[in-house]
């Protein structure tokens, strides 16, 4: 009888601890809130001074407070760790601020952001520079990539389009108007695909001209026809498109002289102004330029298509060089994308600032996407598993870099996206010729739907 009452009295707790273990393990966003937020908190606030003395982050006091300590009550007077700022909870984790001491810099505490990961029992610890002496700890309880769920408040606008979810539960912003150009990287089945879908589908909302060439006989650009101004899906047809594109940007060059009084002869490269400049009942919308698979506009068979190729790559290369100014933004896709390719490409990669690397085949396509940018994030691109598709390391010229990724999106839901904002597509003559057919929406039938008996066996 005994026994029977404690199992009893142990039942209660055995099953508390079991069902917080599958909460953690199912909904981790949940257990975060109700269990693992008030535990790191406590963790923090009960071990902040002796997890900063052994993390080498305190500084000996200042001899006004170690007289006063000395004073008032006659103990040993100890390094002082950084001042701490308000902890402020957030669904995915902890923020906080911290006040660096004389001689310290940012670069102090991101050295040891393992350290206060294992110290304080979260997923991971990011620092941010916030201002001079000030930086913030972005603690992140649980790992939010393994399920993507975008934040509330997205930071959109002209050309901003939130498109995944960085490691630190904040949304990555692809901003045309800061990183003109792109290059993404990313094996069969790696969610490259997925990250152009978003993308493509973001930009489908604002008055912007979409381009796309796709050799791949359009099969990933075709279903957003409705929205695209134009679109090529074979090496013939993007041969015919990019000199128009081209001739679009010496135009709208020719508006800038015009509207600033430059002379028509001065070469493009002289002018430092761009179409934003322009009042906006003057000004051209904005174009981007998708182009899936680029290793096909490089590979040739015979005489006349390396011909064909070169013409190809160099109006490329310009519209990267020169189409900043004029509005044209170039997006550029492939599975690798490296000198063996043949004449320009490397040319052509190190004008595309932005990097997104998913998933490759191998560590030599990952230092062609992040090696000349950022070294160190070549081996966090090499570790990205096959289990985890959209999962992609991204970085730029200035040497910072990141792991994203970027939720699910389906196809017909982003098919049916483009074809509600058909209607924002910018009218540009130009490009009439080359506008891609989009069939017209099946009207569902009002009366009862007939099917067929299922067959069995």
């Amino acid at each position: 009888m005994t026994d029977l009452v404690t199992l009893a009295e142990l039942g209660g707790p055995l099953a508390a601890i079991g069902g917080a273990a599958y909460a953690r393990h199912a909904y981790p966003a949940a257990y975060w809130s109700t269990v693992g937020l008030p535990l790191s908190v406590a963790r923090l606030l009960a071990s902040y001074s002796s997890t900063m003395d052994a993390c080498g982050l305190t500084v000996e006091p200042s001899r006004w407070r170690a007289l006063v300590v000395r004073a008032a009550t006659r103990r040993e007077v100890r390094p002082v760790p950084p001042r701490r700022g308000i902890i402020r909870p957030t669904s995915t984790g902890l923020r906080m601020r911290l006040r660096l001491a004389p001689g310290q810099e940012p670069a102090d505490v991101a050295v040891s952001a393992e350290r206060l990961r294992h110290a304080w029992g979260v997923h991971a610890v990011h620092v941010r520079d916030v201002k001079p002496g000030v930086v913030e700890l972005r603690l992140v309880g649980f790992d939010v990539l393994r399920k993507v769920r975008m934040p509330r408040r997205l930071d959109g606008g002209p050309l901003r389009v939130p498109v995944a979810l960085r490691e630190d539960a904040t949304a990555f912003v692809r901003d045309y108007r800061t990183v003109p150009h792109e290059l993404v990287l990313g094996a069969t089945l790696s969610g490259k695909s997925m990250y152009l879908r978003n993308l493509l589908t973001g930009l489908a909302a604002q008055p912007i001209v979409l381009v796309g060439i796709d050799c791949k006989r359009g099969v990933e650009l075709a279903p957003f026809g409705a929205r695209l101004s134009a679109l090529a899906t074979d090496p013939e047809q993007a041969a015919e498109l990019l000199p128009v594109l081209v001739k679009e940007m010496e135009d709208r060059y020719d508006l800038i002289k015009a509207r600033q009084g430059i002379a028509p002869g001065t070469p493009e490269e002289l002018i430092t102004s761009d179409i934003w400049g322009l009042p906006e009942d003057e000004r051209p919308a904005p174009i981007v330029l998708f182009v899936d698979e680029v290793a096909e506009l490089f590979l040739v068979a015979t005489r006349k298509e390396e011909e064909r190729r070169d013409e190809m790559v160099t109006q490329l290369i310009r519209l990267a060089q020169l189409g900043r100014a004029a509005g044209i933004y170039l997006e550029v896709c492939g599975q690798r994308f490296g000198a063996e390719l043949g004449k320009g490409a490397t040319m052509l990669r190190a004008q595309l600032t932005g990097r997104v690397c998913h998933r490759v085949n191998d560590e030599a396509s990952a230092k062609m996407a992040l090696g000349d940018i950022a070294p160190e994030a070549v081996l966090a691109a090499c570790a990205i598993a096959p289990e985890l598709p959209g999962l992609a390391v991204v970085g730029d010229t200035s040497g910072g870099w990141s792991r994203i990724r970027t939720p699910y999106l389906s196809l017909a839901d982003a098919a049916a996206t483009c074809r509600e904002t058909a209607h924002l597509a910018p009218d540009v003559p130009a490009l009439d010729p080359f506008r891609p057919y989009a069939p017209p929406t099946p009207v569902e039938a009002s009366g009862p739907v007939v099917t067929a008996r299922p067959v069995t066996e």
